[in-house]
């Protein structure tokens, strides 16, 4: 999903009317000054000359404190005033922004074509011109992993279901379709993905190429659904590759990271529709440990949601519906209106204790959204925003959620792909770490002491941490770029995201809000990944600034994954590297660039 925005910023008030200046500085008295003494004409001129210098000097500076003080559009980003740095935009610049408003792009370049002989023609003529198009999809990563600066191609019209296997429970389709619309199209054919994310708004051709996940310690990363492939390459055009043709390529491309080639058609093994069983239970790390081993081999999805400064853990299974289930027998507590008291309740109490103040909302009792008509996820959102960066308002609002977690205890029954999303809350910086937690019959406990050793650092270093921290499971992938890639069946990994979301469109309280996350990111990275051999999720991974960090970060992907080989197959299927950005380039130099 894209977003455009021009800014612009009038200059009007460095823009001034010097014809015909009648300045009348004189000041009328009731007893007029004597007369001054007699001037020579020259004098006289340069009297007049000096004065009107001065006064136009002074008009300059009043212009010039203007500007530098005018507020910045809503939407700008935090940085220092410069001059005609909101000067109107070129109409064939495009601005492109990824969901959370953390990165975004401007390019003259974005191409979306409506054919696969288009996007052959338009791959073939950019590599003669070796003009970058960066493969990008909908715009989600948080990262911005699809974004460049020099050109990019979207396959959004490129949307449709190609073939539906009912048999043998396949379908090719096209890459630019959503995930939702793939759903749709399919499940009168009485068959569904395999495992979804928490949102289903992902282009196919994107949520494949970056690794994406669902829950299921007994479920694979989303790439393994994939059969094979059909990539538009600028070295070696079209090509067609599966696990019987070109195998070793296709476990290299299936997480290609959109490196090798844009890819126009995937087909995936599905799996009987189905309808689940959500159930939603609270408890605690200590009862969590008693029964996790459990919990991962008898639930065919399971997730844990942990709430900072609360010993509050959120269990959440799905299974296939049974025979003995009967919604009759399981009668939720409260209504969902008593569910969402205690946070109705904190927001009102807050409303009043903020306003008046300088708030990062600076909204007022007009525009303020009636509370019950908002979500818990954006009343939680209106709450940050009061003050998203004092610990103890943090840790009253993970209070109400632990609450709201409390009263919302229950079932419900719906297909996979309604019940296995969540909603993830408003803007948001995320990272998220994959690590090999054992095997289904021997669990190692490492993930729930590296959520032991999270909470710890969140407590001891008083981190306004909000909700959740969560942790999700899912077999190995044979993908070899997979955070998840092993060559043993049986080994399990373990997917833990950390959050600080982004309430506000104030600029500055953006950047604060930035800066306080990357700290929380900096001192679990320090601390742990190397510890749990974590590495972070392909569309939440934020490279470097930092010469030394930059390279430490090179070193630990190449001990994890095939650099050399994924280079090598960059080199032949994109040799100009029209399909690179400036990420990739940093995470995965060439020789002739390693330098930069």
């Amino acid at each position: 999903m894209f977003r455009s925005l021009k800014l612009k910023r009038p200059l009007r008030s460095l823009i001034f009317n010097h014809q015909n200046p009648q300045l009348n500085p004189t000041r009328q008295f009731s007893s007029p000054p004597p007369p001054p003494p007699p001037l020579s004409a020259a004098s006289s001129t340069s009297s007049e000359l000096r004065k009107y210098l001065g006064y136009s000097a002074l008009l300059l500076g009043c212009a010039a404190a203007t500007y530098y003080s005018f507020p910045f559009p809503e939407k700008a980003k935090h940085k220092k005033a410069q001059l005609f740095r909101y000067a109107p935009l070129p109409d064939d610049l495009h601005t492109v922004v990824n969901w959370s408003g953390t990165h975004e792009v401007q390019t003259r370049v974005f191409l979306q074509p409506e054919s696969l002989e288009q996007l052959e023609g338009i791959v073939k003529d950019a590599n003669e011109k070796k003009q970058k198009i960066r493969p990008v999809g909908s715009g989600l990563s948080p990262n911005g992993i699809g974004l460049a600066r020099g050109g990019m191609v979207n396959l959004a019209l490129l949307d449709k279901v190609l073939e539906v296997d009912k048999e043998k429970k396949t379908v090719r389709v096209q890459a630019g379709i959503r995930v939702q619309e793939l759903v749709d199209g399919i499940k009168d054919y009485g068959i569904t993905l395999q495992n979804f994310a928490s949102i289903r708004e992902q282009q196919i051709g994107g949520i494949v190429q970056v690794g994406a996940h669902g829950t299921g310690a007994k479920l694979p990363p989303i790439d393994e659904q994939v059969i094979s492939m059909k990539l538009v390459t600028p070295g070696k055009g079209t090509i067609e590759i599966s696990k019987d043709k070109d195998p070793e390529l296709f476990y290299l491309a299936r997480c290609g990271l959109g490196a090798f080639g844009v890819v126009a058609e995937v087909t995936l093994q599905c799996v009987e529709r189905q309808e689940l069983v959500e159930h939603t239970f609270v408890s605690n790390l200590t009862e969590i440990k008693k029964k996790h081993k459990k919990l991962l081999n008898d639930n065919k999805h399971v997730k844990y949601l942990y709430i900072p400064y609360t010993d509050t853990v959120v269990v959440v299974t799905c299974n296939p519906i049974s025979k003995w289930w009967s919604p009759t027998k399981f009668k939720p507590k409260y209504t969902s209106d008593e569910a969402l008291q205690p946070i109705h309740d904190l927001y009102i109490a807050s409303r009043e204790k903020y306003r008046g103040q300088s708030m990062a909302t600076s909204s007022t009792a007009e525009d303020e959204p009636k509370v019950s008509d908002l979500t818990f996820t954006e009343i939680r959102d209106q709450l940050l925003a009061f003050d998203p960066l004092n610990k103890d308002h943090v840790k009253k609002i993970n209070e109400a959620e632990a609450e709201f977690w409390k009263r919302s205890e229950g079932y419900r029954v719906g297909w996979s792909d309604e019940i296995l999303g969540f909603d993830c809350g408003g803007q948001q910086w995320v990272s998220e770490t994959c690590f090999p937690a054992g095997t289904l019959s021997k669990p190692n406990m490492k993930d729930l002491k590296y959520i032991e050793d999270v909470v710890e650092l969140i407590e001891k270093e008083e981190i306004p941490a909000p909700a959740p921290i969560e942790q999700r499971w899912t077999a190995c992938s044979k993908s070899l770029m997979s955070p998840a890639s092993s060559s043993s069946n049986d080994v399990i990994f373990s997917w833990v995201g950390i959050i600080m979301y982004l309430p506000t469109t104030d600029a500055r309280q953006r950047k604060r809000i930035t800066e306080e996350f990357f700290h929380y990111r900096h001192l679990t990275q320090a601390r742990l990944w190397d510890q749990y051999s974590a590495y972070e999720h392909w569309a939440k991974i934020e490279v470097p600034k930092d010469k030394d960090e930059l390279a430490a970060l090179q070193a630990r992907l190449r001990k994890r994954f095939p650099v050399d080989a994924f280079n090598k197959a960059r080199a032949e299927l994109d040799p100009n590297r029209i399909l690179s950005n400036a990420m990739l380039e940093k995470m995965f130099p060439l020789d002739d660039n390693a330098s930069a």
